[in-house]
């Protein structure tokens, strides 16, 4: 009998769940999306950057594909060539772009969205990108959480810790705000710890501290400052009040106030507001139009980059002389009334009724009176407005545009559609369907708002 033949089976090596691996990131999709190679394997890992060296767990695996969570960067991608101003940057995580030079960044975001409009195989204009006019200090609103560093700690005033829930670091030498936010903080957090006041567990739902929310104008400098508490106990703001009216800021504060808000879900929500100390709003300067913006209405977080972005939708807006144009998803009406006085008539059409009315108030204000500002869902709204559009501008949610109003839209056949997105991957999403009804991508551009952060808005210009 001879001897028995073995046979072999070679066991193909494969990326395991919950394994740690070394890689490196050779793709980055918008925003922060990196791609790696493990095994023959594709992993996708959040908040990288292209170039990294990393050690990276496996959280999830289907197949030949997984995501991943960066444990430890081993080395730096060769886009990173600066130190972050920010001390708080290794913890926070909020403005993670604060390794690349401001050219990087604006390079980075141009490709990024380009590789996106690209996919579509068209021809188009691709312009340069349009950067911030500042770097840092841009943003007019912030919105700080009450907590502690770690279980039973001190009391914290700022942003979550990177890729945490539960824990708040103090975030009181930020950059990207201009210095009255930090010294606004401090004020606020110094009183609250010396009056030992308990902030609101996320489990228990217990306590009294929830928010701080800072808004603060480019052009007006002008600061309102509102405590969010819950109804939980009762407190003299008084010290408070008088100890944020001695501080020694930059602009000048028009309003304090103190919202209550019991809500379960960890979110400034406006369920009643007592003002403390002047008026519950402010005013703001765009391209020559004056806006009155209240404590919780939408308004562009960069004030002096909403200019650029306005100066580039109203130049791909075009002539508009006796037309009739319609501004959908229209928050507080800005667009419309930077449109307006070219134009023979305005339509905005927003499904938050608190920003129609502030749209309407600043269109008064601004003299504006061929404005007209509906609240309601796009979807349902279009059908009961007798005016017909010759040119659309469209400005939707981060998820794009409904495919059922997106197909009303589309139906009114305009020569011109002007489209703003805050998130190119639903952009794509939503001209695939537009090309296919015949429209024509002309043009693109992409306009930094974000400084430091990795997201960006595009505009584009169809036509029929």
């Amino acid at each position: 009998m001879g001897k028995k033949e073995k046979f072999y089976e070679k066991k193909e090596v494969m990326m395991k769940k919950g394994e740690q691996y070394e890689v490196v990131f050779t793709r980055q999709d918008f925003p922060m999306n990196c791609h790696a190679v493990i095994d023959d394997c594709e992993v996708v890992v959040k908040k990288g950057i292209v170039g990294q060296k990393a050690l990276v767990r496996v959280t999830r695996k289907k197949d030949k594909v997984g995501e991943g969570k960066i444990v430890q960067i081993l080395e730096k991608s060769n886009l990173e060539d600066t130190t972050p101003l920010c001390p708080h940057f290794f913890g926070c995580g909020g403005c993670s772009y604060q390794t690349l030079s401001y050219k990087n960044q604006l390079e980075l975001k141009q490709k990024q969205v380009k590789e996106l409009l690209d996919s579509l195989n068209i021809d188009y204009i691709y312009e340069e990108i349009k950067a911030s006019p500042n770097e840092w200090g841009y943003r007019n609103k912030m919105e700080f959480s009450f907590g502690d560093e770690f279980k039973n700690g001190p009391l914290t005033l700022g942003m979550h810790k990177q890729g945490n829930f539960y824990d708040i670091m103090t975030t009181n030498q930020c950059k990207i705000v201009n210095d009255d936010y930090n010294l606004i903080l401090d004020c606020v957090l110094d009183f609250a710890t010396k009056k030992e006041l308990k902030y609101v567990k996320k489990l228990s739902h217990n306590g009294y501290l929830r928010h701080l929310l800072v808004r603060r104008t480019a052009k007006t400098k002008e600061i309102l400052i509102c405590l969010v508490t819950t109804t939980q106990e009762e407190h003299d703001l008084t010290e408070l009040v008088n100890g944020l009216l001695a501080l020694e800021l930059d602009g000048k504060i028009a309003g304090i106030l103190h919202t209550y808000n019991d809500s379960l879900a960890d979110v400034v929500q406006n369920d009643k507001t007592d003002i403390l100390y002047g008026q519950d709003y402010f005013y703001e300067e765009i391209l020559g139009l004056r806006f009155k913006i209240s404590t919780f209405s939408f308004f562009q977080t960069n004030s002096l980059g909403a200019e650029v972005l306005y100066s580039l939708v109203r130049d791909y807006v075009g002539e508009t002389k006796d037309k009739v144009i319609f501004d959908l998803y229209s928050g507080t009406g800005t667009i419309a009334q930077i449109a307006a006085p070219v134009a023979k008539k305005v339509i905005g059409v927003e499904i938050i009724e608190e920003a129609v009315e502030a749209a309407k108030e600043n269109a008064k204000l601004n003299g504006l009176g061929n404005c007209e500002f509906i609240a309601g869902d796009v979807l349902k709204t279009l059908d009961e407005i007798k005016d017909k559009p010759e040119i659309i501008i469209l400005d939707p949610p981060r998820e794009g545009i409904n495919p059922k109003a997106l197909v009303k839209i589309l139906d009114y056949d305009v020569d011109s559609i002007v489209y703003i997105s805050c998130k190119p991957t639903s952009l794509v999403k939503d001209l695939e369907v537009m090309l296919a009804r015949g429209y024509k991508l002309v043009k693109a551009c992409a306009v930094d708002m974000f400084p430091q952060g990795p997201n960006v808005e595009t505009v584009c210009l169809l036509r029929k």
